[in-house]
């Protein structure tokens, strides 16, 4: 029988301290069934990515463990970042990999989130395809008004919208004062971050052209984007999280972010993906740009030394 594989994209709330990086990062490494592909701190928005690939039992265990490491380093009490973000564990998201399906990757969440709760207490919020309504369903709507504005949010018995923005689990329908919230959740498509960065200094450029990209205000369904200044390079950074690249190609969010530059003036100096990226992804990119017909993975040399 062939293995099953989960793809996991958890972030939590640190990217710049390296020894808290490497301390939670290394309750992934070194487990049988489970391999960690990358850890990407981001300085800036004080946030680190993982990229993990596992069999369901052992990614599982790996996850608890992790979000446990996470809970007992950072405190949100004193996080800053300009990420947004409700917790130490922020998220945990699962996706199908290889011969597993979406409903498996949805009971798993829902094993993750319950039991976090049960062993630190901490709230879950469920979300993508494991949401308990309808709003929760996109993190965006999880995650508003941050740590900070949420957790004013739900402590405020005046506000009529607390009942609608609470976790799903927790004792008392609160952020955890330290811990801040969890979210978990199971979708088709992964996560994917991709950086386009421009010719100024002009941060309100990076943000116009940001919202232009963004589902809500318009733009694309599947993309979140920010305008931000990387204080280590020159220019600013169109930032965009990408929900399904099978659907909304990068190609097309590069040449849109073209586009929008040409109307200030503005060049396009590059762009980046932080972390791994599904092949697939990669290809159409080439077809786009290449005019190729017909390309299949196969074509790819490397493809057949995979797996």
């Amino acid at each position: 029988m062939e293995k099953k594989y989960i793809l996991a994209v958890p972030n939590f709330s640190n990217g710049r301290d390296k020894d808290v990086v490497e301390k939670i990062a290394d309750t992934i490494r070194d487990r049988e069934g489970v391999k960690l592909v990358s850890a990407e701190p981001e300085h800036d928005f004080n946030r680190t990515v993982l990229t993990i690939i596992g069999e369901p039992k052992p990614l599982k265990e790996a996850l608890l463990d992790m979000a446990a490491k996470s809970y007992e380093l950072i405190d949100m009490q004193e996080q800053k970042g300009t990420h947004p973000r409700i917790g130490a564990q922020d998220t945990i998201p699962l996706f199908p990999l290889s011969n597993t399906s979406l409903e498996e990757c949805i009971k798993l969440a829902d094993e993750i989130g319950e039991e976090l709760y049960e062993k630190h207490g901490v709230p879950i919020f469920f979300s993508g395809e494991n949401a308990r309504t309808e709003d929760k369903k996109s993190i965006s709507f999880i995650r508003k008004g941050q740590y900070e504005g949420l957790k004013a949010l739900l402590e405020d018995k005046e506000d009529e919208s607390r009942e609608s923005r609470q976790p799903d689990l927790s004792k008392d329908g609160k952020l955890d004062p330290k811990l801040g919230a969890t979210i978990v959740s199971a979708d088709l498509e992964g996560l994917t971050t991709y950086n386009v960065f421009l010719a100024t200094e002009d941060i309100f450029i990076a943000k116009k052209i940001a919202k232009t990209l963004r589902g809500p205000s318009g733009g694309f369904s599947t993309v979140r984007s920010v305008g931000i200044k990387f204080p280590e390079r020159e220019g600013v950074v169109v930032s965009m999280n990408m929900f399904n690249c099978a659907k909304t190609p990068l190609y097309r969010t590069f040449e849109m972010v073209k586009l929008e530059a040409q109307k200030y003036g503005v060049a396009v100096t590059g762009s980046e993906l932080v972390g791994p990226v599904k092949l697939d992804y990669l290809l159409n990119n080439l077809e786009q740009y290449l005019g190729l017909q017909g390309l299949k993975k196969e074509q790819i040399l490397e493809y057949h030394l995979m797996g």
